[in-house]
C-alpha cells in the first residue's frame, strides 16, 4: 500500500517540522484508510485508497460550500487547507475544457442529442473520467451540451 506509506512518511515529516494542520489532515486520512481496510477485511488496493481520498476531498468541497453560505470564513480557510493537502495525493484532475472534449466525444459516439439520454452519456463519461474529474461538474457539462 504505497499511498498509505507515503502519507505516513509525510506525517512524520510534518511532525518534525511542527506543521500541526498538515499532521491533523494526514492523521485523518490514515484513519479513513485504516477504517476502509478494516471494512473490506484486508489490504486496500491503490484504487480503493484513491476512492477514500476522493471521498475526503469531496467532503471538503461540500463543507466549503456550506461554510461559505454560513459566512464562516475561518472554517472555509481550514477546509481549503485540508483540501489542498488531500489533493496532493490525488491524480491530476481534468479541467473543464478537457471534460468538455470527453463529453462531446461520448455524445458523438452514442449518437444522441437529447437530454433524455443523459443517463447513458453520464455512464460512459464517468467510466472515462473515473478518478480524474468531479461528477457534479461532469453532470452540469453533459446537461449543458445535451440541451444546446
Amino acid at each position: 500500500m504505497p499511498l498509505n506509506s507515503d502519507i505516513q512518511k509525510e506525517m512524520h515529516q510534518a511532525l518534525k517540522e511542527g506543521d500541526s494542520d498538515r499532521v491533523r489532515t494526514l492523521r485523518l486520512l490514515l484513519s479513513k484508510l485504516k477504517n476502509k481496510s478494516i471494512e473490506t477485511g484486508g489490504k486496500l488496493t491503490e484504487s480503493d485508497s484513491l476512492k477514500v481520498l476522493q471521498t475526503a476531498a469531496k467532503q471538503r468541497r461540500e463543507a466549503i460550500e456550506l461554510y461559505l453560505k454560513g459566512d464562516r470564513d475561518d472554517l472555509v480557510n481550514q477546509e481549503k487547507a485540508e483540501l489542498r493537502i488531500i489533493e496532493e495525493y490525488l491524480p491530476s484532475q481534468l479541467n473543464e475544457d478537457e471534460m468538455r472534449k470527453i463529453i462531446a466525444a461520448v455524445i458523438e459516439e452514442i449518437g444522441t442529442a437529447s437530454i433524455a439520454d443523459m443517463g447513458k452519456v453520464m455512464g460512459q463519461v464517468m467510466k472515462q473520467i473515473a478518478g480524474r474529474g468531479d461528477g457534479k461538474i461532469a453532470q452540469q457539462l453533459v446537461s449543458e451540451l445535451l440541451s444546446s
